[in-house]
């Protein structure tokens, strides 16, 4: 079973980037799709981005496409976001964690293993 920490969050001004890692434990690392999620004060968990579990294919919402990059090492079980061009907007809390569906929907539903999540604030 896969427990994940996450860590790399911050405080950044409008512009600015943050690197959000993922740590992961468990030998199934390498056979789980892995995602990111977010939540801001008084909305919803939303994803925003998935990784395949070779690390072959990342998707992306619209919101944060071309500004963020997820990519992973299995050899490391470790999963990186890489947030660049940072809006307040991107203000929220950020989990990640781990599906078991080849090529999962960004949907909470298709996603287990959560981790405490990672504070990322972006201020104007």
């Amino acid at each position: 079973q896969e427990h994940v920490v996450e860590s790399g969050g911050g405080l950044v001004q409008a512009g600015g980037s943050l690197a959000l890692s993922c740590a992961a434990s468990g030998a199934a690392f390498d056979g789980y799709a892995m995602g990111w999620f977010r939540q801001a004060p008084g909305k919803e968990r939303e994803g925003i981005s998935c990784i395949t579990s070779s690390g072959g294919r990342a998707w992306y919402i619209d919101s944060v496409k071309d500004r963020f990059t997820l990519s992973r090492d299995n050899a490391k079980k470790s999963l990186d976001l890489q947030m660049n061009s940072l809006k307040p907007e991107d203000t929220a809390m950020y989990y990640c964690a781990a599906s078991s569906f080849k090529s999962p929907p960004l949907k909470t539903s298709f996603f287990g293993h959560w981790g405490q999540g990672t504070q990322v604030t972006v201020s104007s």
